[in-house]
Parts: structure tokens; sequence; C-alpha cells
């Protein structure tokens, strides 16, 4: 049976080119299409179940995006929403406003006609609505895309018996001292704005090592998104920068478009190698890169965080940190995830110390790294 789509948009141009994406993949079908908020907003609350997800721009007539997903919940309506907004700053800012609100995912919007046409663009539109519907298993898979089958026959008893055998306790906490080197590497993917404002705005200031964050954005995106977390949190955010010596009680968010790895300078100082290169794995910026720059590195204790995420990123530059280093490793649990495919992955690699739900991870965090 198709998903059932419903297009938001008060361009007549832009509906048509959506309608005809969505519609060309067999998956898929335009139930219906609104002009703005308001009109969307009709459609939800008199069936809201008859979409399987949601397109939807962000400036609009009468009631524009932000305002239809306040309605939403206020109405109580759980929709898989995909914002498609522009990469310019305004855009970014009221993309991440839209993650914030519970949309669910977001593509960004090409700046021209002819952009929109492409391939990329129609691929990236199916990709978020294979997710967003729950039909990973025949995704669409590209050469820009690193997608793992969150969908599976394995039974949540067997799993959960499974993956209690293999977690593994090899973490040796240091004795605390003023010389003892952490750091926290954490990455996401889907749902993961939203969720670092669950985690990051809750770490204490003086917390005892510096926060890494991987979560894969376009460039432009994550400048907004280090801003708005700075704004709302007693720690110290900052989209990440090359050359920086790293702090401790400071977040660096890794810049969209660029890959981030840690570099020793000293047996007290490292700083951030923040490099224009080319994706692994369709991804930059790659969790994997920065795990496996730390090996590098002489921290007597690394703290690695896995939150939701479509895809593995992650698991195997922590595969090859635990063979090498001290490191301790907490998940997101199935529940509080928007999507769990990075936290599914790592834990059935053998590899997690810790799993908590979002709202707990913060605590786990605090709890296992110390504050100063």
């Amino acid at each position: 049976m198709k998903k059932n789509i419903l297009v938001i948009d008060d361009s007549a141009l832009m509906r048509r080119l959506l309608s005809d994406i969505i519609n060309s993949d067999d998956r898929f079908v335009v139930e219906d299409v609104a002009t703005n908020g308001l009109e969307a907003l009709n459609f939800l609350v008199k069936d809201y179940g008859k979409y399987d997800a949601v397109i939807m721009d962000i400036n609009m007539p009468k009631m524009n995006g932000h305002e239809l997903l306040e309605q939403l919940q206020k109405h109580r309506i759980k929709a898989k929403v995909i914002v498609v907004s522009t990469v310019a700053k305004e855009g970014a800012i009221e993309t991440i406003r839209a993650l914030e609100l519970g949309a669910f995912d977001f593509v960004t919007k090409p700046c021209s006609f002819i952009d929109a046409k492409s391939e990329s663009f129609s691929e990236k539109i199916l990709l978020s609505l294979t997710v967003a519907t729950n039909t990973v298993n025949k995704a669409l898979i590209t050469k820009n895309t690193s997608i793992v089958n969150i969908n599976t026959n394995t039974t949540k008893e067997n799993l959960i018996t499974r993956n209690e055998i293999t977690l593994k306790k090899k973490f040796v906490k240091s004795v605390a001292n003023a010389s003892t080197k952490k750091i926290v590497a954490l990455a996401c993917s889907t749902g993961g704005p939203k969720a670092l404002q669950s985690v990051v705005p809750y770490l204490p200031a003086n917390l005892d090592a510096p926060v890494l964050i991987v979560q894969h954005m376009p460039e432009g995106f994550t400048n907004s998104l280090a801003t708005r977390l700075n704004e709302i949190s007693k720690i110290n955010v900052k989209e990440a920068e090359h050359g920086e010596i790293i702090k401790k009680g400071w977040v660096y968010i890794a810049k969209g478009g660029y890959q981030m790895r840690v570099k020793k300078l000293s047996s007290s100082e490292y700083q951030l190698l923040v490099t224009l290169e080319a994706p692994r794995n369709g991804l930059k910026p790659c969790a994997d890169i920065m795990y496996e720059s730390l090996l590098d590195t002489d921290y007597d204790e690394i703290t690695c965080v896995i939150l939701t995420g479509m895809g593995g990123d992650g698991t195997k530059g922590i595969k090859q940190l635990e063979e090498k280093k001290n490191i301790y490793v907490i998940a997101q649990d199935e529940p509080t995830c928007t999507v769990y495919g990075m936290p599914k992955v790592v834990k059935e690699a053998g590899l997690v110390d810790e799993v908590q739900p979002l709202t707990k991870v913060q605590e786990a965090i605090t709890k296992n790294v110390g504050v100063r």
C-alpha cells in the first residue's frame, strides 16, 4: 500500500515539483496539497491519520510553518513533518526552530528551479520520506547516503537478551586529579537537533571535559544550531573552528560540510582540525572520522555518546577506540529515538556500556565525567 503524503507550499511551482518527485516513487502518493499552514491544519485536524508524512515550507501566508507546528502540538496531532528550507542564514535559523517544534527532518531547498529539478534534490526528498514513513527496508540507496536497515525480523525480547550479553564493562575510572584528561564525543543524525536540546542545556558549566558533537547537517545550519544551544545552555556552545584549542566546559559542534578531528599539540593541549574534504559514506561531518582521530591522543578517559539517527555512523570509529583506549559508551534507548538506527547499530556491535532514555543522557555524561 502506498504511503499518503500531504504537500504544503505557497508556490504552485514547488507544489507541482514536489508532487512529481513524490509520485515518481511507487511507494508514495501525494494525497492532498495545501497552499498555506491554515489550509493544511484543516486537513490534519479533519483526518490526520490519513497522512503518513507531511512535506512543508516554512514561509507561507495566513499561517507559516512554525505556527502550524505549534497548532499541531496544541491539538496533539502527531505528524511526521519534513521541512523544505533554504540554506540562507534566515532559513537555517527558521529550520532549527522548526526542529525544536517537532519537525521530523529537513531537506535543503535549492536556490534555483534548475537545481530543484536535479536528481540530488529528488533523492533527498525520497530518502527523508523513506525514513519518516518507516519504509527503510526498501530504501533509496545513493552514492551520497549510507543507510542501515532499521526494520528487522528480530523480536524485541531476543534483541534485548542478545545485547545484554554483549554489553562491555571494560571502562576503568581514572583517579580523579587535575591532570586527568577526559573528553566527551557525541554523534547524532535524524532527530538530533531536537535531542541535543534535552542534553546540552543540562550539562553543567564546570563539566570536567570538553564535548565534541557531530550532527549530520549541511554547511550553514550548524552555526545556527550552536548559537541556539548556547543561548539556552549553562555550558558554552559554539561551532568548531579550525586550529582552536579545546577547553573543558565547552561544547564544539562540527561544522556542516566539513570534517572535524582532534590533534594533540602537547601533553596538555589539543586542537581541532576542521577541514574541507571528501565525505565518508556520504557524510561530512562524519562521526567515524572524529572518533578515529582520538586514537592519536592520550586522553585518559573517552566518553562516547550515540543519539538518534539513521545509519550506523560512529560504530566503526568507536570499535577502533575500544581496542586501544579507555572508553565508555552511552547510547540513547529505542523508545526516545526519532530514528533508532545509530544507537541500535553500536549496541548490536557489543560496544555499549549504558543505555539511557534521552532525558537521562546528560545525567549519565555528567556522572561519568564529573565536574571541576
